[in-house]
């Protein structure tokens, strides 16, 4: 039997220790923010998260809204491997029981701006899905009545979008004259 030399150990490279394991939930990426877990969802399969942690002790959903990101697309952070969408659906949900809240964030596209309803889970996400369907144009798919909570039925666009002109509105304040009555 033959000794074959060892290299020089200068020339021998270190193996770098495993890079740690991402933080999951329900198999979905999980970042914090202000010591709070926030899951990284994307829309097919929000009502199945939710479901899941309605069933852990979430029994209450205590906010959803959403927010344009059109002028600012960089300003987020967000896991690698989530892409960034124009819109961005936010879902707060509250454990009283464990003293728990989680946040879900789902991107939306703006060329297909529809998310599942969580109204079957909570009913009381009703008027909070109306409110962001009226002023951010977010579609809630199963909604029971998805129509406009906010502005009058008749209104065109939506008027939280970051593409939505200003000043649109003519204020006209009660007992002010008006501009020929002076």
């Amino acid at each position: 039997m033959t000794d074959t030399p060892s290299p020089p150990l200068d020339t021998i490279a270190e193996t770098p220790p495993p890079a740690p394991e991402p933080e999951l939930v329900h198999g979905h990426p999980v970042t914090r923010s202000r010591g709070q877990e926030v899951v990284h969802c994307p829309a097919s399969e929000v009502v199945a998260l939710c479901t899941a942690l309605r069933d852990e002790g979430y029994e209450m959903c205590i906010d959803v809204t959403a927010t344009d990101y059109l002028l600012h697309p960089g300003h987020r952070s967000l896991p690698p491997d989530v892409a960034p969408e124009r819109f961005e659906l936010v879902v707060n949900l509250l454990s009283m029981a464990q003293r728990r809240r989680i946040r879900i964030r789902v991107q939306v596209p703006a060329d297909a701006p529809v998310v599942p309803s969580l109204f079957g889970l909570w009913p009381g996400t009703e008027a909070l899905e109306r409110e962001v369907f009226d002023l951010m144009g977010i579609r809630f798919d199963g909604h029971p009545d998805l129509t406009r909570i906010m502005m009058p039925e008749d209104w065109e666009g939506h008027p939280l979008r970051k593409d939505y002109a200003i000043g649109k509105i003519p204020v006209q304040f009660k007992a002010a004259p008006r501009a020929g009555d002076r």
